[in-house]
């Protein structure tokens, strides 16, 4: 079944226009309600939350609208992270989660993300469903009424819970009394949560980007913009920093001279440490194509594999679940714990790290530095008129192999078709910055040239 709605994770787009309208919105919500009703035998039970976007109380209200016209149950927890709904949906037996949010974009987009009882995102075939159930008639005859219409009811106690499970990571054993901690929450959905988390472990806790308006999320703060909490971590003379993104599944951290620490990074930080103590399930770690070749000689030097998947922290959890893996993550810091968490989660990503800071008692510039030695690389994106596999530009991918085969096992080079635009990126790492520059550029010329030229009718 082709898919028109929902992407790698979930449905995005700009509010109120094309596929993110309230009615849209309403048959997502009827969908799911009636889907986990033939699930059931009971009443289907459905969490729904949202970030800060100024569209959230559009879509909150259609979502569950078009739940309670289906006779389900809802349980508003309004504004909380991502994570914290996939932790609600398991911990109160609920029969689904819905996130209304679009994560790092501006706040004039919003999205709708679906997690399942399991509190995993729901997988392809499910997703293919509720599209067809949207589409479909079968809806429209199934609303009941009277007295078997649904309701809806506020979850006040829901941010106090998330922040207990985000505690419950953080080992019994350690304090942060004494650590000051700059926390960014990005003007979005951990506004309330992520301060009082590191606050209630002790530490001395400075927190920005928590002020929502409705129309500043991620604006020159959280995760797309570290620099702003890296200044504040130097004007604060803190320990370190935490940036989270709109919806707070992303972490990029801070270290206490400024420095900006990615994705990687953290997981070669964490994933040698869990290699040492024999807690990385099969001595492996899931990251995507996009990760640094650094960060796999970082765990191969400690006699572990990295597993490579495809860009989207889906795809890194659908692999960890089918290999039995328990750890991975991406470069731009969507990290997952399964020992922990169903879905990435920068807070609790921030507790491990925070672990091992104190249980080792030497400051975050150091370990990071130690992590891993970042290979040189370069990416490069180009827009072209259309979007044709690789297989049909013979002098790209000419060009492809020539780079290949001069960088050998010293590099690596990817290129692939972004999944919502036509833009061809091309990323090269290899061991000096000049050389691999030039060979991306001379393979986006060749991709520019050999696009320009309309292939021949068949």
């Amino acid at each position: 079944m082709s898919r028109k709605l929902f992407g790698t994770d979930g449905i995005r787009g700009l509010a109120n226009r094309g596929d993110m309208t309230p009615e849209v919105a309403f048959r997502i919500g009827a969908a799911i309600a009636y889907q986990a009703g033939r699930r059931v035998q009971h009443v289907p039970r459905i969490v729904v939350g949202k970030d800060t976007r100024l569209s959230g109380y559009l879509f909150e209200t259609a979502v569950a609208s078009g739940i309670c016209a289906l006779g389900g149950e809802v349980l508003l927890s309004g504004p909380l992270p991502t994570p914290a709904i996939a932790h609600l949906t398991t911990s109160m037996r609920a029969d689904a989660g819905v996130v209304i949010s679009a994560s790092h974009n501006p706040y004039q987009d919003n999205g709708i993300k679906i997690f399942g009882p399991d509190g995993f995102k729901l997988p392809d075939d499910v997703e293919n469903e509720v599209e067809a159930l949207i589409d479909g008639s079968e809806l429209d005859k199934k609303r009941p009424t009277g007295t078997r219409v649904g309701r809806a009811e506020r979850l006040d106690d829901a941010p106090g819970r998330y922040v207990a499970f985000v505690k419950a990571s953080f080992p019994d054993e350690l304090t942060l009394e004494g650590v000051r901690i700059v926390v960014d929450a990005a003007h979005g959905a951990a506004y309330r949560t992520a301060p009082l988390v590191f606050s209630e472990l002790g530490a001395t806790t400075h927190a920005i980007g928590v002020r929502p308006n409705g129309k500043n999320i991620n604006h020159k703060v959280g995760a797309l913009h570290p620099e702003t909490c890296a200044r504040e971590v130097r004007k604060r003379g803190a320990d370190l920093g935490i940036a989270l993104d709109g919806d707070a599944d992303r972490i990029i951290m801070i270290d206490e001279k400024g420095n900006q620490i990615d994705g990687d990074v953290i997981m070669a930080l964490c994933a040698t440490r869990m290699l040492r103590t024999k807690r990385l399930r099969r001595r492996t770690l899931v990251a995507t194509v996009m990760s640094n070749l650094g960060l796999e000689r970082a765990i191969e030097n400690d006699s572990g594999k990295l597993l490579r998947c495809n860009v989207g922290d889906r795809y890194v959890v659908e692999t960890m679940r089918k290999r039995g893996l328990n750890f991975g993550g991406e470069q731009s810091g969507h990290l997952i714990f399964l020992d922990h968490a169903t879905t990435g989660d920068g807070l609790v990503a921030a507790m491990q790290v925070l672990a091992i800071v104190l249980r080792e008692g030497r400051p975050l510039s150091e370990l990071a530095a130690e992590a891993m030695e970042r290979v040189p690389q370069v990416l490069v994106n180009v827009t072209l008129p259309d979007r044709r596999p690789l297989e049909d530009l013979p002098k790209t991918s000419h060009a492809i192999a020539r780079a290949e085969k001069a960088l050998g096992k010293n590099g690596r080079v990817l290129v692939r078709w972004s999944g919502t635009e036509p833009k061809l990126r091309v990323m090269i790492e290899g061991p000096k910055q000049d050389r691999i520059k030039a060979m991306a550029d001379d393979i986006a010329a060749e991709a520019k040239k050999e696009t320009a030229i309309r292939p021949a009718a068949r």
